[in-house]
């Protein structure tokens, strides 16, 4: 049976640092994500006191309790779990090679298997923005001296046993080498280790026989005929990349294709503005021109943080449209500023997203 969740006992006191590559890059996610280096300071000292409890390990959630001069806070990092898709990509490139499976089964993580899931879209290591912390404490830092300290110990943790970093993308070892079987109980990587038979040469052009020569029906555009077998070929290799197959929206569809091509802008007649986002941030800024959304308490202190940092206008804040005079830039659900301007009454997109929001301000003059 799978145990998807992990208790480790407190370090107790001690001055370590990560070694490995993957405890290395863990940190400086956390680093990246940082809006200001002295809580990461703190949170090193509190790590090397000893002032963090048992660690639990689950799918997307790292947790401790962390001991302060004044109170005991209840600390957490998030990172999002794989998808199904992304997960049976990352086997996948497990199977590849028969050293992985064995790597991570001697506790390494090997940074070929690291940049094969990256290639294939599967975001193993996390990034800038990936580790979402919460702490029960009153600082608003993100993230705060507490939840340093608890990324600082996981990364001991990953430096130990890498497959702590799968078990938060959502599989633990088990059900990983279970994903490495083929129904017939071999290993994969035996199976993708024997050799591929040749296919036969091509025929010759000649045995094909001539192309057939027609003429189009009345009525059929043959251009935008071909601007739609392009539009397919391109959904068809976002599904091979992504492995997921989007659900039918028409609405969404006449958009996305006026966006990308101005020659059927006027047949699909898309909203102006819909389309202006979708050519500056794709579906993210379409959710964002249409969907307000209100950030948790994370989300908030990481974006009057960013907003501040930048020493910029007070701004009239509501849900996640921050906006000052006739400019306004909205918080996404991805942590980037999204420029808005007001022209003719309504709100339209002026620029790309961007994470700072100061430079998010410059693209609505």
């Amino acid at each position: 049976m799978s145990d998807r969740v992990k208790g480790f006992p407190a370090f107790g006191k001690g001055v370590r640092r990560a070694g490995s590559w993957w405890g290395k890059a863990w940190l400086q996610a956390l680093e990246d994500t940082s809006l200001d280096q002295a809580p990461l300071r703190q949170g090193r000292k509190y790590a090397h006191a000893g002032l963090v409890g048992t660690i639990t390990v689950s799918p997307g959630r790292i947790a401790a309790t962390v001991y302060d001069t004044e109170d005991t806070y209840q600390t957490s990092v998030h990172l999002t779990p794989l998808t199904d898709a992304e997960w049976n990509r990352f086997l996948g490139q497990i199977a590849a090679k028969a050293g992985h499976l064995a790597a991570l089964l001697d506790r390494e993580m090997p940074r070929e298997l690291a940049d094969a899931a990256a290639d294939a879209g599967v975001p193993l290591l996390p990034g800038i923005g990936d580790l979402d912390p919460e702490c029960t404490c009153p600082g608003w830092e993100l993230p705060c001296r507490h939840a340093a300290a608890l990324c600082h110990q996981a990364s001991w943790l990953l430096d130990a046993d890498p497959w702590v970093l799968l078990l938060l993308r959502g599989r633990d070892q088990d059900e990983v080498v279970a994903g490495v079987r083929p129904t017939t109980g071999v290993l994969a990587t035996t199976a993708y280790a024997q050799p591929v038979p040749d296919l036969p040469d091509d025929p010759p052009p000649a045995e094909l026989g001539p192309l057939p020569e027609f003429e189009p029906a009345p009525g059929i555009d043959v251009d935008v005929l071909r601007l739609l077998v392009a539009d397919a070929a391109a959904k068809a290799r976002e599904v091979l990349a992504t492995g997921r197959w989007p659900a039918p929206d028409d609405r969404r569809d006449h958009i996305r294709m006026a966006a990308t091509h101005p020659a059927l802008r006027d047949r699909l007649d898309a909203d102006p503005r819909a389309v202006r986002a979708w050519q500056q941030g794709g579906a993210g800024a379409l959710d964002v021109l249409e969907h307000p959304w209100t950030p948790g308490k994370t989300d908030t202190a990481r974006a009057r943080a960013a907003w501040e940092s930048g020493e910029l206008p007070e701004p009239a804040v509501w849900r996640n449209r921050w906006t000052v005079h006739d400019r306004q830039l909205r918080y996404g659900r991805d942590g980037r500023w999204y420029p808005y301007r007001a022209t003719d009454g309504d709100w339209w997109p002026t620029g790309t997203p961007h994470r700072d929001p100061t430079a998010a301000l410059t693209d609505t003059d």
